[in-house]
């Protein structure tokens, strides 16, 4: 999974609400990376988008995670932090030697 679809999963989760618009500014995406990515995470079943039909602004959306995403996200997530942790130990092992 490509970096910029994760950290779209974790503002997602968080605020599902966001506009595309949003998600751009707060990751430093351009506006068009965002909707493919979006469109890619809808295709690989990780979100759903839906479109709110009352609401005077036709254009607005609600992307939320599916089981799927939450725990492709978690996975991801977990990955990093062995790694993470894997780096602190080895770091720790040549701090030893010195």
């Amino acid at each position: 999974m490509k970096n910029e679809h994760f950290e779209i999963l974790r503002k997602l989760n968080k605020d599902s609400s966001l506009s595309q618009r949003e998600l751009a500014k707060k990751l430093g995406l351009s506006l068009g990376k965002v909707n493919y990515c979006l469109i890619a995470l809808k295709e690989k079943g990780l979100i759903k988008i839906n479109n709110f039909k009352n609401k005077k602004n036709k254009s607005s959306y609600l992307y939320i995670l599916t089981p799927k995403g939450i725990a492709e996200k978690t996975k991801i997530t977990l990955r990093f932090m062995k790694q993470k942790m894997h780096e602190y130990d080895e770091l720790q092992k040549e701090l030893k030697k010195k």
